[in-house]
Parts: structure tokens; C-alpha cells; sequence
């Protein structure tokens, strides 16, 4: 029997892959929200399709994501990084993931974790919404417009309240699956 999967996946195998099994699952490591904050920041103005098809080079380039090896990256590691064809070459994206890997470990620091901080935005519980399509979906809410705000103001890059909805629908803080999709009573 045929799964009905939200219609922005059908039809890649990559794509339904990642919202099989990991869009919108509510995530509560750190690591994992890192991973996402990153991808988003270099997804800004990109499709999503475009960051996946490339996100086993990224985690290679970003030394698996680990944000306390990447606050630490010094020029010749940006070089390496603007030359690495694998990934997105963007000097500003590549310098903010820098500085957002400081920046989340002094929010860490604050909160105890990233995911504490995040979780607060919806009240410690995932968002559900109630589309038939998947483009209802707003690009931006009040709590995604918060986030992002609460977040330049602490000096985060790329973190826009696009940039931040997508990253909440992908960490599971809000579940935008389609009311029809397999997925949308499993998380």
C-alpha cells in the first residue's frame, strides 16, 4: 500500500527519504539542532533540495557539525571551506556558522542547552497545524518572527523568520504535514 506523503517531497527519492524520516520529528539534541541551523543558514535564498543533495559534503567539510570544533575554525579552515566545491562557497554563510557556533554554545551556557531555549518558543510542546496543502503553510509566523528576533539580538547570522520557520518545521517544533500524510498523527 502507498504511503500519501505531503506533495512538496513526491516524486525525489531524496526528498521523501528526508520527510519519511526526519521533517518534522521533534528534536531534542543539540547536535541535531545545530546540524539544522547551519543547513538553514546556508539554505537562505536556496532550495531545500539544493542543501540536501549536498549535506553529506557539508558534514564532511563542517567536521560532522560539531559546533565546539567549528567556533574554533581559523582562516586557513574558511579558505579550505570557500574552495571546497562540495558545499555552498559563500564567505558570509560560512563566517556565520562560525559565529553562530559560538553564539549557541554561550546560549547553551545561559539556558543549559540549545534545546531548552528553542523548546520555550512553543511552550515545550510541537505546534500542530491543520493543512490540506502544504502551500497554506505561512513562510513566517509570530513565533518564528520572535525566535529570529530574540536570536539577532544576540548576534546570530542568517536567522531571518523564514529562515527560522523552515527550521522549526524541520526540527519538529511545528508539524506542517499535511492533514492526508502518514506522517501527520505519527509525531
Amino acid at each position: 500500500m502507498t504511503k500519501i506523503k505531503c506533495g512538496w517531497c513526491v516524486g525525489d527519492d531524496l526528498y521523501e527519504a528526508y520527510h519519511d524520516e526526519e521533517w518534522g520529528v521533534p528534536v531534542k539534541d543539540d547536535a541535531i539542532f545545530f546540524e539544522f541551523l547551519i543547513l538553514e543558514t546556508f539554505q537562505a535564498g536556496l532550495s531545500w533540495i539544493t542543501i540536501l543533495r549536498k549535506r553529506e559534503n557539508f558534514r564532511k567539510a563542517f567536521d560532522n557539525f560539531d559546533y565546539k570544533k567549528i567556533a574554533n575554525y581559523k582562516q586557513d579552515k574558511v579558505d579550505s571551506l570557500l574552495l571546497n566545491a562540495g558545499i555552498i562557497r559563500n564567505k558570509l554563510k560560512v563566517n556565520a556558522a562560525i559565529s553562530n557556533a559560538k553564539l549557541f554554545m554561550e546560549l547553551q551556557e545561559e539556558f543549559g542547552s540549545f534545546s531548552k531555549y528553542v523548546w520555550k518558543f512553543v511552550d515545550d510542546k510541537p505546534i500542530k497545524s491543520n493543512f490540506e496543502n502544504y502551500k497554506d503553510a505561512p513562510p513566517t509566523t509570530a513565533i518564528s518572527d520572535a525566535l529570529s528576533k530574540d536570536l539577532k539580538k544576540r548576534g546570530f547570522k542568517f536567522v531571518g523568520s523564514t529562515v527560522m520557520y523552515a527550521f522549526m518545521q524541520a526540527t519538529g517544533l511545528v508539524n506542517d504535514h499535511e492533514v492526508g500524510c502518514f506522517r501527520y498523527e505519527s509525531k
